[in-house]
């Protein structure tokens, strides 16, 4: 299964059974968005991302943007404590965590807490935690600031976004202890 197809299924079952939560979701972000995004970040955003943000540009509202906080989104999706970037929180995210020699710490370019390569399209308000993309092999990893960096936790945008449809699921069976559709919302306790 394709990223788009995974992606697809996720706003299926959202639709599905949270329907305020996905209409709440913004529109698609449009190609010239993402080269200006790409020329301004200095890096070509990999096809499965570049795909999912032409689907959904996860960015809030002009409106509804904090410059108080790193990044913004949407409250509780996809899980409690963390949400999806738009183009404009992934290039705020990505120039904060970029550095001139490319990975840092500068002395750990073996194991590094981040490298250039990696592009955040999930993270909490702070910037301390979340995902990225690997735009050299196309996997999914995760940091977490003062916990090492896991590279490879899954191998495409797809197969991550296909754990996201399957919690989806779970919580539709009324299976998932932490979560329920309540009033066309995910509602977290």
């Amino acid at each position: 299964m394709s990223g788009a197809e995974s992606w697809s299924r996720v706003m299926t079952l959202l639709r599905q059974h949270a329907p305020a939560d996905h209409a709440d979701l913004p529109g698609p972000a449009t190609e010239q968005m993402l080269a200006a995004a790409e020329e301004r970040m200095g890096i070509s955003l990999p096809g499965d991302l570049r795909t999912w943000l032409l689907q959904n540009n996860l960015d809030l509202p002009e409106e509804d943007f904090d410059d108080d906080v790193a990044c913004c989104g949407f409250d509780g999706f996809p899980d409690e404590g963390s949400f999806f970037l738009g183009i404009r929180a992934i290039e705020r995210l990505y120039a904060n965590r970029s550095t001139s020699c490319g990975f840092d710490p500068p002395d750990q370019p073996d194991n590094p807490f981040w490298r250039n390569e990696w592009i955040p399209f999930l993270s909490d308000q702070d910037g301390w935690m979340g995902k990225f993309i690997d735009v050299r092999d196309g996997r999914v990893g995760s940091w977490f600031v003062g916990d090492p960096t896991v590279t490879g936790e899954y191998e495409s945008m797809a197969q991550y976004f296909g754990s996201v449809a399957e919690m989806l699921t779970v919580i539709a069976d009324g299976s998932y202890p932490v979560c329920k559709f309540s009033e066309g919302r995910l509602v977290w306790s």
